[in-house]
């Protein structure tokens, strides 16, 4: 197959009608019915329409004959169904290579022009079926909040030593009061010229800085700073700036709260075991929550460190491989002595892979196997350190599993007992109209008997 005769064989029309011929076409109804098919070749299952072209071309087979199949997955099918042998190696690539090449030649009417067309629409087709996720479990907004949340607190870093410095100049003595921050932006757009404070100023520092004693020191070193005189443009710029990275830090807070939310609609175990942004940062890295559930225990734990693992497979045993990677902005890491800590990341990178392996493949994802797997990493923490011993896996999954139960039947109960309230309120509405109704027609009716006595009465006279 590797020879180029072949391949000039394959791409050669002339030569290539010697080997194939045509014995039967069955094209598609419409586009929809494209799809179907499609669809079932890529599950491995043989659709009706598949089944009618083989039996109608059944005359065809001999005992010893083999249908060539692209896909592996079909042709096992197949054989399950219809009693047909089905090859997918050896020559039948290359044949359905050469098929797909000279494919309208074979079939009159059928241009390349047109082949190309409905490849295209049918692909487009394929692709937009085949993304078919639940809106409410998509981790692509996990992957972009958690990037975007490095990346604010890369600028919002950069940003206050670029204030800090600024606002220096004109007020020096703040730096070593005011640590943090997002308070010195606060205290900073709120003092603005310090030779100009007044009681308003005051009251305001007070309600930023919540600490009397704090504010008092902010306004003696004002009143005695060495810092220099500052001019009002200068000062309308550093407020500006001051104002943007307050809005930043509050636009940090509101992205950490929506990762918290998506976090908990996503992997809500996950979450629950190592944190919102760890186990974020572990979806990222992977790239999905799907490949982070199919990576091993192993490469779990040394995910964001492959720049060290590679570094030390280079030595040849010189350097240490590394024990950890994104696992280490854990707190479990931290609390870990130093000879336990390759461990417990271990220990928890193997909890890890349990917990996306739960969040992705459940349709109803809870936390209570993210509670259960933190609780046994708790005390595992208690087992390094003082030798008592923990719960078996085995029988915390046991509890694991009958919780979750109970939860799921209180929620279909719940589920059932909304439908019967609704469903009363509609009876409760429909009664109601269906008195009036009645009321009226029986009025409708006392009126007509009392006319047709009048009628009789008419007639008697």
């Amino acid at each position: 197959m590797l020879l180029p005769q072949v391949e000039q064989s394959i791409t050669d029309l002339s030569l290539f009608r010697n080997v194939v011929k045509l014995v039967g076409f069955a094209p598609f109804k419409s586009g929809l019915a494209a799809l179907e098919n499609i669809n079932n070749i890529s599950e491995g299952i043989v659709s009706e329409h598949l089944k009618l072209f083989l039996d109608s071309s059944s005359h065809e087979f001999t005992k010893d004959s083999i249908l060539g199949v692209a896909d592996p997955k079909l042709g096992a099918s197949i054989t399950e169904t219809l009693n047909i042998k089905c090859d997918h190696l050896n020559a039948v690539p290359e044949i359905i290579r050469g098929i797909r090449y000279h494919f309208h030649h074979f079939v009159k009417g059928f241009t390349s022009e047109d082949s190309i067309t409905a490849q295209k629409g049918l692909g487009h087709s394929y692709s937009r079926a085949k993304v078919k996720f639940n809106v409410n479990r998509v981790d692509n907004m996990i992957i972009q909040s958690i990037t975007l949340l490095d990346q604010l607190d890369k600028d919002i870093n950069t940003f206050s030593m670029r204030i800090r410095e600024w606002y220096s100049y004109h007020f020096p003595e703040l730096a070593k009061i005011v640590p943090e921050n997002y308070m010195y932006a606060r205290v900073a757009q709120v003092l603005q010229n310090r030779k100009e404070l007044t009681d308003d100023k005051i009251s305001a520092l007070e309600e930023v800085v919540m600490d009397d004693a704090k504010a008092k020191m902010i306004v003696n070193a004002a009143k005695s700073s060495m810092g220099m005189d500052i001019n009002v443009t200068d000062l309308m710029n550093v407020q500006q700036f001051a104002k943007r990275v307050i809005a930043l830090v509050d636009y940090r807070k509101k992205m950490s709260r929506y990762l918290t939310s998506k976090m908990e609609g996503v992997a809500p175990n996950l979450a629950s075991l190592i944190g919102d942004q760890v186990g974020a940062r572990l979806i990222a890295h992977a790239g999905s929550l799907t490949n982070l559930a199919k990576v091993p225990a192993s490469t779990v734990q040394i995910l964001g460190a492959e720049k060290a693992l590679f570094r030390a497979l280079k030595s040849r045993g010189k350097a240490n491989t590394p024990k950890y990677g994104l696992l280490f902005h854990s707190t479990f890491i931290g609390r870990a002595g130093t000879k336990n800590r390759g461990r417990i990341a271990r220990f928890l990178a193997n909890k890890c892979s349990i917990a996306s392996r739960i969040d992705c493949f459940t349709e109803t994802p809870l936390k209570v196997f993210g509670e259960k797997l933190r609780q046994q990493v708790e005390d595992r923490l208690v087992y390094f350190t003082t030798g008592k011993e923990p719960k078996k896996n085995v029988d915390v999954m046991r509890e694991a599993l009958e919780e979750t139960a109970h939860m799921l039947a209180t929620m279909e109960k719940e589920k059932k007992e909304k439908k019967k309230k609704r469903k009363s309120k509609v009876l409760e509405n429909g009664q109601e109209n269906g008195h009036i109704e009645n009321g009226e027609a029986e009025v409708d009716t006392s009126l007509q008997k009392k006319k047709k006595k009048k009628k009789s009465k008419h007639v008697d006279e």
